[in-house]
């Protein structure tokens, strides 16, 4: 049985494809998305084997959007496209087919095929034609999505609640990126299990009489520092 998720912010073409799906009894569709936010979150959540991902969306299309996924936790892709010339960027990125959309059964049962025989790590872990620099942070608002400059980013903290990007201000953005992903795909620094700080906003180091540290950002906001990443941090910095 593989677990689906269907992503395409059509819906005729997500009923279409569910429609077809639904004929193989190996295939359980967990979850149908119309855009990448909302499928970042429910990949993060159900963790299905499949995505079949359109490529052209508003906002964050598909590749983009396969960038900011996991490396470590990645599914088996299928791109969806109206467009055949989208197919070389489909196979860049080791999906394992590319599907034209309106999506017919004769094609589809050949990728369900490919599906069903491929080795449980086909296309995790390893996905070379997919940048691994994302130049912006998509964060999530009322009836929106905010795209952050990387630049404009001073940290970002995990909290219970989520995933929190702060600018200058000290504004907080919801993200669905995970903090892992953004420290392996941003130039932010880890300093603390549950920070990322971008060294350029960096003002001084602050040490304590306890023996705790925090960075001062120009912003004058405080973010901590432990034990175990201090060391990176001052190579970092040269000292």
């Amino acid at each position: 049985m593989l677990n689906v998720i269907i992503v395409d912010d059509e819906l005729p073409a997500r009923e279409n494809l569910r429609c077809l799906l639904e004929n193989d009894p190996e295939i359980n569709i967990v979850a149908e998305c119309n855009n990448a936010m909302e499928a970042i979150r429910e990949i993060h959540r159900l963790q299905p084997d499949v995505v079949f991902l359109d490529i052209q969306m508003p906002k964050i299309n598909g590749i983009e959007m396969l960038s900011m996924l996991d490396p470590d936790n990645m599914p088996q892709i299928v791109f969806l496209t109206a467009y055949g010339e989208f197919a070389v960027k489909a196979f860049e990125a080791q999906a394992v087919d590319y599907l034209l959309k309106p999506v017919e059964m004769e094609r589809l049962n050949k990728t369900l095929y490919r599906l069903h025989h491929r080795a449980p790590s086909g296309n995790i872990n390893q996905l070379e034609g997919v940048s691994s620099d994302l130049k912006y942070i998509p964060c999530v608002g009322h009836n929106r999505i905010y795209l952050l400059n990387i630049d404009d980013v001073f940290y970002v903290s995990s909290k219970v609640s989520g995933i929190y990007v702060f600018n200058q201000a000290n504004n907080e953005y919801f993200t669905e990126l995970t903090l892992k992903t953004l420290e392996d795909k941003t130039p932010l620094i880890r300093c603390h299990r549950q920070y990322l700080v971008n060294l350029k906003k960096l003002k001084e180091i602050q040490f304590n009489d306890a023996g705790g540290v925090d960075i001062i950002l120009v912003n004058d906001v405080s973010v901590p520092v432990s034990r175990r990443y201090l060391k990176l941090l001052k190579e970092l910095l040269g000292l």
